[in-house]
């Protein structure tokens, strides 16, 4: 009995031992992650600023990236052929609102306020978004080596912002490059600040293009006419019919409807001819080659409403 009741004391021991070896052994497999994770949340730390450094002088050099390729769209013809640059000694000091062609249908210039003084000229440039950070006067490639202080910050507005920008002359392509908010990418772009759109006192030593200038004696002709302003739907028929009496010249304008009553041209105001299918009007034409600001009323909505448009007569078109 006692021999037995040792022999059972002794199995304990023995797989009490074996337990206790084999604790030991297991502890490094089951903390063995703990440490290897620990070490790398370390290595991640330290290698996390030298990630965001790199990222930061990517950020930096896609500041001065150029459009190139597939970011690019087709240009568009601004201007007018024949045009001749107007200095800023060529028109009287003052503050004007001004016609601008851009060559981007992604660059609309929505205003303008162009300011002559001391033998300069600036436009307040109007764009109805905040898709543009800066602008530089000249090209995409300059603008990327050119220094920060040279950027042309906007003033914004609730419904987009406003450029000031320097004019080196009217009628005249000038280089602008407009620097994309979202693509972080410098865009060429050409403008055109047009001379004929503002008032003619504005150009004092400017000749003025009229019937008797051009030679034309009385009769009748045609002139391709242009119609700017208003919503954009309106038109009026090019060619239109021109009639030299004595010097002067008249255009019949026949609008795409016949919702218009009359129209006021120089101050004066005029009926409409006919009223049948189109509004039919015959109004005097001061000048060719210029942007004549005309206004119109229109019926076609719920109560009468003055429009401003400008119309602008091709000279080199009189046939």
């Amino acid at each position: 009995m006692k021999q037995k009741t040792w022999t059972i004391a002794l199995l304990c021991a023995l797989l009490l031992t074996g337990c206790g070896n084999t604790l030991p052994d297991m502890q490094p497999t089951d903390t063995a992650p703990a440490v290897q994770e620990s070490a790398a949340a370390e290595t991640a730390t330290e290698i996390a600023p030298e990630t965001t450094q790199a990222e930061t002088v990517t950020a930096d050099e896609s500041s001065l990236a150029v459009a190139t390729g597939d970011d690019v769209i087709e240009a568009d013809a601004v201007g007018y052929e024949g045009m001749e640059p107007v200095p800023a000694e060529a028109v009287k000091e003052g503050e004007y609102q001004i016609s601008v062609d851009s060559s981007s249908s992604m660059f609309k210039i929505a205003d303008c306020r162009l300011t002559v003084a001391d033998g300069k000229m600036t436009a307040a440039l109007t764009i109805g978004s905040k898709s543009y950070e800066y602008l530089f006067a000249g090209t995409a490639e300059q603008a990327a080596q050119a220094d920060v202080s040279a950027f042309i910050a906007p003033d914004e507005t609730d419904s987009g912002c406003i450029f000031t920008f320097p004019v080196e002359a009217l009628n005249q392509a000038i280089d602008c490059a407009a620097f994309s908010r979202k693509k972080q990418l410098w865009y060429d772009r050409k403008l055109v600040f047009r001379a004929d759109s503002l008032p003619e006192d504005a150009l004092p030593q400017q000749e003025k293009v009229t019937a008797a200038s051009l030679g034309l004696a009385d009769g009748e002709y045609t002139v391709d006419v242009t119609l700017e302003g208003g919503s954009g739907k309106a038109s009026v028929q090019s060619p239109a019919k021109l009639t030299v009496s004595g010097g002067q010249a008249a255009a019949e304008i026949i609008w795409s409807s016949n919702k218009y009553d009359y129209m006021i041209v120089d101050g004066e105001k005029y009926e409409p001819t006919d009223t049948t299918e189109f509004s039919v009007f015959e109004i005097p034409v001061s000048a060719f080659d210029r942007k004549l600001k005309i206004t119109a009323d229109t019926t076609a909505m719920s109560t009468p409403h003055e429009i401003e448009y400008t119309l602008y007569f091709d000279s080199a078109s009189v046939k």
